[in-house]
């Protein structure tokens, strides 16, 4: 046994920091593949269980190797080996998840997320964590001196093996990923392996050669794989970074300033620069409030009455929505917003010219129903994004919280933000549950997306409200005004009145991440079968032509 492993507290530093480094490692690799593959729960499976793999494999190749060949040199070799594929993440990452994304997307026609996620996890993370997996029972084998402290000594492991995994689950959440990103987070848990290696081949005086050819290789893991881009082939972006929460990223061009969260999925927000309309969703959504009447209520107020009228969105973003309603229907108008995310709100404040005077609460939707007593007469719904739904503001349970907040004619409009094909769709599912509590649900597709906007009030007179609002319009001089009631003319023509089936989903019950995917699923083919048929013809020049 070599000297620094004499009084086993070196093992015990090994085991409590790959503990640590496993941890952090699944925690950044969420991140790594989130903006590619979303962050749903599925996602997180895949990780877990691609995780749980390597360090099973770990397991028994670790202790088959530990019993036949008792040396911790070999040990060492194996963390320094996985410290710098560590390292290499951030600098090969991407551009590996992206190939193996182009090739199942051409490769298969179900399941492409599942897939392209699981292979990608696979490939990138198994080998590292598969070394990692092998250290407790290698080290087990080396302080074991006798059956009589076997039990102790592997309790003292599995205590420093839990502790560096607590700290490796808290670290980099809330503090090395918010302040220094997901690139840096991979190096520096791939440093500190690295360092506990230098330590034990310098204090052996063994494998120098491997010691510092490690050393050179993590030095250019780190001048390559320092950058915090995802989108590596844009060069013009406005902002990129990351929050506790999300990747974010904003552009712009010369008429609008555009914030994505989720690099192949589009786009999340849309602000226009001189304060027009979007020809996204959030124009279809400002009906809402002319279905609550709030022209009536301006009629009343010039006729001496009080105007109050109150919005509430659940799922602020960019603020593109508060911004609208403020710009077309009022200064007055009192807008609540909450957006879990402060990082996203701090990008609305300087690029999206978010209203100081919008209420923006950094608080979860369902918690901030349950923590208010105030009514609004509008409600909006935007929490949804691409395959990231969140269950628990997609139940009953949720949408009679959402009620409950409602004025006798209030209106709630929710953002499905995939329409999918079929009657099992999350968007039949969410239409239904809501049905379950709304006397008056109508829906309209948005033209040009696969958005698609649902309006839900409990009072008779919601629809010829809407229609007699919007009849105010007409007439009125300012372009925007003319602009407003087109609009809201091509909404009504969309509109349809939605038959309630029984597809209800509570909190018990409410397989959102199934169904979005299946709808995902349905876009990514509608939208590849295209680049295949070109395949089919052309090749691979032919599909690179026409995607420039």
């Amino acid at each position: 046994m070599r000297k620094i492993l004499s009084n086993k507290l070196y093992l015990y530093l090994t085991e409590f920091f790959a503990g640590m480094s496993v941890m952090a490692v699944e925690l950044a690799a969420s991140r790594l593949l989130a903006p590619y593959f979303s962050s749903s729960q599925i996602v997180y499976t895949i990780i877990i269980g691609t995780v749980m793999i390597a360090m099973a494999l770990g397991n028994i190749y670790g202790g088959r190797t530990a019993d036949k060949d008792p040396d911790p040199d070999r040990l060492y070799r194996r963390i320094l080996v996985a410290a710098i594929w560590i390292a290499a993440i951030p600098a090969v990452g991407k551009y590996i998840i992206i190939a193996i994304s182009g090739l199942v997307i051409f490769s298969v026609n179900a399941n492409f997320l599942v897939i392209a996620a699981f292979v990608s996890a696979m490939v990138v993370f198994v080998f590292p964590l598969f070394l990692l997996g092998t250290v407790t029972p290698s080290l087990a084998a080396y302080t074991i001196g006798s059956l009589s402290d076997s039990g102790k000594v592997v309790g003292r492991l599995g205590a420093c093996n839990t502790v560096g995994s607590i700290i490796g689950t808290f670290l980099p959440t809330f503090v090395t990923i918010p302040s220094v990103g997901t690139a840096i987070t991979f190096l520096i848990f791939a440093g500190i392996l690295l360092a506990l290696c230098i330590v034990y081949f310098l204090s052996s005086k063994t494998s120098l050669a491997r010691t510092v050819v490690g050393i050179v290789l993590f030095a250019v893991c780190c001048v390559f794989g320092c950058s915090d881009s995802f989108a590596f082939w844009k060069d013009d972006l406005t902002y990129e970074g990351e929050s506790i929460y999300n990747y974010i990223q904003v552009s712009e061009d010369d008429r609008s300033v555009i914030l994505s969260t989720n690099v192949l999925f589009g786009v999340q927000s849309v602000y226009q620069k001189d304060g027009g309309l979007t020809g996204m969703y959030y124009d279809y959504a400002m009906a809402a409030p002319f279905m609550a009447g709030i022209q009536d209520k301006r009629v009343q107020e010039a006729a001496g009455g009080n105007f109050d009228f109150r919005m509430l969105i659940l799922g602020n973003g960019s603020g593109t929505f508060a911004t609208q309603c403020r710009n077309y229907l009022g200064e007055d108008i009192l807008i609540d917003a909450v957006e879990i995310d402060q990082g996203i709100t701090d990008v609305a404040r300087e690029y999206f010219s978010l209203p100081g005077d919008v209420n923006v609460y950094t608080y979860d939707g369902r918690a901030f129903l349950n923590a208010v007593e105030g009514k609004y007469n509008v409600i909006m719904v935007d929490a949804y994004q691409d395959i990231t739904v969140p269950f628990q503001m997609s139940t009953v349970e949720f949408f009679q919280l959402v009620k409950d907040h409602l004025t006798e004619d209030g209106v709630m409009v929710v953002n499905m933000s995939m329409r999918g094909k079929g009657e099992n769709t999350i968007n039949t599912y969410l239409a239904d549950t809501i049905s379950t509590l709304f006397s008056e649900v109508y829906t309209a597709d948005v033209t040009w997306s696969t958005n698609r906007e649902l309006f839900a009030g409990n009072y008779p007179g919601m629809m010829e409200t809407f229609r007699s609002n919007v009849q105010r319009l007409r007439g009125r001089s300012a372009p925007k005004w003319a602009e407003l009631f087109r609009m809201m003319s091509e909404v009504d023509s969309g509109l349809s009145e939605y038959t309630a089936g029984s597809r209800v989903m509570t909190d018990d019950k409410a397989p959102v991440e199934l169904l979005s995917m299946q709808a995902i699923d349905g876009i990514i083919y509608d939208e590849v079968s295209y680049f295949k048929d070109i395949y089919r013809e052309k090749g691979i020049r032919g599909v690179i032509d026409a995607l420039n």
